[in-house]
């Protein structure tokens, strides 16, 4: 119950409505707290309407000591990105081991009840019924998800009155259980049998910690009221019947739940529990996609290809790569353990690990964040840490047994995790390092010392500031270059959605004779980059218009001086601003900020209403200029810029990270999918300079 209650916890109350898991949380506390270990974090992305930040408060002393501490300790933050890793690898792992055993589990129950059907007959009806469950992914859950709630209505229906039959029949003392007593008299009397019985136990409570994945299906509310009022009563129903059912017959522990069914019932029994079975291993897949997918927006998973399979629910996604490995990965454990039980073994670790790990995470929620009392925050993690460590002993006493199964997965999909974020915040360092000088640039002139053609060319790169040392690359190796240039970054911010209105966050890079810009194409953690090349510049170029208009119109209306980017310092507006409240989400976003190491972006292109005088700025030549070259631009078409990076370790480095970075990450780069699939832009558009990162 404990564990089951941590699990609800953790899913549905990280202040995401349509997200769920341990990297919200942990993208909860990177909105509150600069741990990521990509530096590529603004003060302005606080104006995301989605990110309803609210600051630690001043008087919270304790509060402002955990962040400070977070953020000034290197260390904490690579534990805390380890922990998150270490839970989502344990929810992928889930995402093998659950359709196995649920399939197998239902399937099993046909032995005793059809002649000669043996355990090589069970290992073929799953791997067939496992077949048919992932081949039915790419389709979506929305084309059946509206057979889920009256099966497993019925399913639990069924379960609650087949136990309420069983206590009624063979012994309806099995309601002492809900005493405490009991529990001590149960360690007192078994010793060491007791505690080893735990790790059966955990076969009880599995699938909690996966329930963030129905989010993508349901409401919060829906889950909630569904899980409290029929879901959990239910269990304890039937998990009572069936020990009543061993009190009269003790040694019926194999088929419990089968011989416990009453013989008219079996059939119906059968098929509606292979329908839950294969519902459930659906919500596990689910949870696996999901946690991939947050993953991958959070710069820890290399990029393969997600498909958006419904058009009214963003939640639902479907991943092939991930989908056929793990149709792959159950087939070889339904053939290799042949067996419930030996499956069972091996199930337990996973989930213990997650809800441990989520019990952790929303621990520092509840300091950082919530601001919780500090006597519930010492008795969160010593009541729940202190169940769910005593069940982690005991599921890890059976590692010999099978459990070194799920350890295994974990620890490989950890590595490639971790490793390609290592590599990923390397790449991103050594491009800090390498970026051009602002000087450089002007001292260059508007012609940039080449000639100037019109066009759009948008340069792509990971950089929120500065130029990226591929513009030099450019300019050396192309006998001309574009008349506009955007500098384009794709960030991802931690959030679940960005409106697309809030998409693009522009800046101007040097004097308004260059036209050269900085923009930020910012991403929710679950945003499905979907939309084709002609509506994203579309949609650019309709913010870049609003943004020229709105500079102008500050200019006109303030008499203020142009911000002009530079690399550590910037130039700023003489604007008036006061600091917004900290749950103001009406900041206007345009409005010059002062930049440093925390704020690095100045004019952006936002919502707000402009103000009633644009007269002022219909008849400003400089703006009508510039907005006719962008027009000549369009006309002569967009090219997309690209770098092809190849990142080594350094000569002097030492033998692990050249192992790690040169092999390992190399790897895993050859082998991800490229960034101009995800781009879709025809390759007559697209233009790749190669490039060498030394880390």
């Amino acid at each position: 119950m404990f564990s089951e209650f941590v699990c609800l916890l953790t899913a549905f109350l990280c202040d995401f409505p349509i997200a769920g898991g341990t990297f919200a949380l942990y993208s909860l506390i990177c909105r509150y707290a600069k741990v990521s270990l990509l530096p590529n974090q603004q003060r302005v992305d606080e104006d995301i309407s989605s990110f309803r930040l609210k600051l630690p408060s001043p008087e919270l002393q304790r509060a402002l000591s955990v962040k400070e501490c977070l953020e000034n300790n290197p260390l904490f933050k690579s534990i805390l990105l380890f922990l998150v890793l270490m839970g989502t690898s344990m929810v992928i792992g889930d995402g093998i081991l659950t359709p196995s055993m649920s399939v197998m589990s239902a399937v099993s129950g046909l032995q005793g009840r059809i002649p000669g059907f043996d355990t090589d007959a069970v290992v073929i009806v799953s791997v067939l019924f496992l077949v048919l469950l992932f081949s039915v992914q790419r389709f979506g859950t929305g084309k059946v998800g509206f057979m889920f709630a009256p099966i497993l209505a019925l399913w639990f229906l069924n379960l609650g009155s087949i136990g309420i039959y069983n206590m009624v029949k063979y012994d309806i003392s099995v309601v002492r259980a809900f005493n405490p007593v009991y529990i001590y008299l149960f360690f007192k009397t078994n010793g060491i049998k007791a505690w080893s019985a735990l790790g059966g136990c955990v076969l009880c409570i599995t699938g909690a910690e996966a329930m963030f994945a129905d989010l993508g299906h349901f409401s919060v509310k829906s889950i909630q009221v569904a899980f409290t009022a029929v879901v959990f009563p239910c269990l304890l129903i039937a998990y009572m019947g069936q020990a009543a059912y061993l009190m009269r017959y003790p040694f019926a522990v194999e088929r419990i739940f089968y011989d416990s069914v009453p013989e008219i019932l079996f059939w119906p029994v059968f098929v509606i529990a292979t329908l839950a079975a294969m519902i459930a291993s659906q919500a596990m897949i689910s949870a696996t996609f999901s946690c991939i997918k947050q993953a991958m927006a959070l710069g820890c998973f290399p990029r393969i290809k997600v498909i958006h399979t419904s058009k009214r629910v963003m939640g639902q996604i479907y991943i092939p790569v991930m989908n056929w490995f793990l149709m792959v990965m159950c087939i070889l454990i339904v053939a290799t353990f042949r067996s419930t039980n030996d499956i069972a073994n091996a199930y337990g670790i996973a989930e213990v690990g997650v809800m441990m790990v989520s019990t952790a995470l929303v621990t520092l929620v509840m300091l950082l964040i919530w601001q919780t009392n500090l006597f519930l925050v010492l008795c969160f993690p010593i009541i729940f840490g202190a169940v769910e460590f005593v069940y982690l002993t005991a599921v890890l006493s059976k590692i010999q047994e099978g459990g070194w199964l799920p350890l295994a997965f974990s620890s490989l999909f950890l590595c490639i995790m971790y490793t390609w974020n290592y590599g990923s915040v390397l790449k991103y360092q050594s491009e800090m390092r390498g970026k051009i000088s602002l000087d450089f640039i002007l001292d260059l002139g508007a012609t940039l010392g080449t000639v100037r053609v019109p066009g759009i060319g948008l340069v792509y790169n990971e950089l929120v500031q500065g130029i990226p040392s591929i513009f030099g690359h450019l300019l050396v190796t192309l006998p001309a270059m574009h008349s506009t240039i955007v500098f384009i970054c794709i960030k991802y911010v931690p959030v679940p959605y960005v409106p697309l209105e809030e998409r693009f966050l522009f800046r101007r890079v040097g004097h308004k004779d260059y036209h050269m810009f900085r923009c930020v194409a910012r991403y929710g953690y679950k945003d499905v980059r979907k939309e084709d090349h002609g509506f994203f510049e579309h949609l650019l170029v309709e913010s870049l218009e609003k943004f020229l208009r709105k500079e102008a119109q500050e200019i006109a209306l303030e008499a203020s001086t142009m911000v002009v980017e530079r690399d550590d310092v910037s130039v700023v507006s003489d604007i008036p601003s006061s600091p917004a409240d900290a749950g103001d989400l009406h900041v206007p976003l345009l409005s010059a900020q002062r930049f440093g190491d925390d704020s690095l972006m100045s004019g952006t292109e936002g919502n707000a209403p402009l103000p009633p005088s644009s007269s002022i700025t219909e008849e400003d030549p400089s703006l009508e200029y510039e907005l006719e070259a962008l027009r000549e631009a369009i006309a002569s078409g967009f090219t997309y810029l690209l770098a092809h990076g190849d990142v080594r370790a350094r000569k002097e480095s030492f033998f692990t990270k050249k192992f790690v970075i040169n092999y390992f990450y190399a790897f895993l780069r050859r082998n991800c999918r490229a960034g101009t699939a995800t781009l879709k832009v025809p390759h007559s558009n697209i233009m790749r300079v190669g490039m060498t990162y030394m880390v």
